[in-house]
């Protein structure tokens, strides 16, 4: 069975890694900034004074120190917006401006744009990974290991491959290979376990893959919202938003998938563990069983990530009056619905798929019992000193030592003796018996 599974998982190992070098952009200078047209430029800067009623009724004067940038050091007073929903500045916030490039010290080249949030989100971080590390320990570290490398493949292979203009689609197939491979065999390390698990996630990945192109073709869907209307004037290139549609849709599915098709591979090895004698219709009965109560669950919370992402979306929808089809049937909420129901079906598919794998390779696998748990050792009894016992007194004799009782009692009888019988008195001194002499003697 090892040998199966590197025949079949080598050549996709290779398939990926030969896709990733084929599709990098290499040599492209890709524009960014002033080169594709904008001219705004982040400052940071501190908030040391609000004024209302300056600019007018509905306006703030909200004057900053800048910390960086041409007019560093330097204070001006920036107008913003004073209504519902607006920020609200306090004395001390650090801030973030906007500056077009023109004169530095002109108010009127300045926004105020956002608030610093770095140590915030870096005080989180180091929690984050303070709670990984304490529960999982080493695999917690391996863990973070294989998210860091997650992002770096995105930043430096997704992102630059689309924005050099190619298949968004395939970028995002070859992008979520590498994450999985990288992921599960960092995380879970290299085992039959963990392969099958890999090929329960190629699958369903292919498979949403192939729904989502049918059905995005079927339902005439653009991909084409506000984000990436913006990215396409940006770019100024062709870019194919359909496939960039799709991409996100794999991409978002990843993570859930990696997690159905782990959990029900390690549930069908651990039932495997405590019976031997399964079989593997058995095995996959029983996962089958598992897989349901985490299906529910794992369904549910996909839907519900997809929906709070577009929340706003849905809550400004729902302002226009329409009815809930035409709602339903609009570009940007369509989309949306394609892309939760086409990963919800890849979700539901993981689970027998990877069931049967599982089922399949794990009663070919020699069990690996756990070794005995050591036993505590109880604790030596502390020994206690004693004082030794005094050895007992001699006990007084008296009477006649070589017949063993008292002449003032009487005579001796036999003990037990059944009739009386009158002895005589032994003599005082009785006469030795005279000695047996031989014929030979003198």
């Amino acid at each position: 069975m090892r040998t199966l599974l590197m025949w079949l998982l080598v050549p996709l190992v290779l398939a990926t890694v030969v896709g990733a070098a084929l599709l990098y952009p290499f040599g492209h200078d890709q524009r960014t900034g002033a080169e594709v047209g904008l001219n705004q430029k982040p400052v940071n800067a501190v908030v040391t004074g609000v004024q209302d009623d300056v600019c007018g009724e509905k306006c703030t004067a909200v004057t900053v120190r800048m910390t960086e940038g041409d007019a560093n050091g330097q204070s001006i007073a920036i107008p913003s917006v004073k209504g519902p929903g607006s920020p609200r500045y306090q004395v001390g916030d650090e801030v973030v401006l906007s500056y077009s490039g023109s004169q530095p010290q002109a108010a009127e080249s300045y926004q105020i744009v956002d608030f610093q949030r770095g140590w915030s989100l870096l005080l989180l971080g180091l929690v984050f990974a303070a709670a990984v590390l304490l529960l999982g320990r080493w695999q917690g570290l391996a863990a973070l290991g294989a998210l860091l490398l997650s992002f770096v493949v995105l930043v430096l292979f997704v992102l630059p491959s689309i924005l050099a203009g190619q298949n968004p689609l395939l970028v995002a197939v070859v992008g979520a290979g590498l994450i999985m491979f990288v992921v599960l065999y960092l995380t879970h390390g290299v085992s039959a376990r963990t392969s099958t698990a890999v090929l329960g996630t190629l699958v369903s990945l292919a498979l949403i893959g192939v729904l989502g192109a049918l059905f995005s073709a079927a339902a005439k869907l653009t991909g084409l919202d506000e984000d990436t209307i913006n990215l396409v004037t940006v770019l100024g290139t062709d870019i194919d938003t359909r496939g960039l549609l799709l991409a996100g849709t794999l991409i978002g599915a990843l993570g859930v998938l990696d997690d159905v098709t782990v959990t029900q591979t390690s549930a069908v090895w651990e039932l495997r563990r405590a019976n031997e004698k399964l079989t593997w219709r058995e095995l996959f009965a029983a996962g089958s069983r598992i897989g349901r109560d985490h299906m529910s669950s794992v369904v549910n919370t996909l839907v519900m990530a997809y929906a709070g992402a577009a929340l706003p979306l849905l809550l400004a929808i729902s302002l226009a009056g329409r009815s809930m089809g035409e709602i339903l049937t609009a570009q940007q909420i369509a989309q949306e619905i394609v892309r939760t129901l086409v990963g919800s079906i890849g979700l539901v598919a993981a689970i027998p798929v990877t069931t049967a794998l599982a089922a399949i390779i794990a009663v070919r696998q020699e069990v690996a019992h756990a070794g005995p748990e050591p036993e505590e050792l109880e604790p030596e009894p502390k020994t206690v000193k004693r004082a030794k016992p005094e050895p007992p007194r001699p006990t007084r004799f008296e009477g006649d030592l070589y017949t063993g009782y008292d002449p003032g009692k009487g005579p001796w009888e036999r003990p037990g003796a059944t009739r009386p019988a009158a002895r005589r008195a032994a003599p005082a001194n009785p006469a030795r018996p005279a000695r047996r002499r031989s014929s030979d003697s003198p």
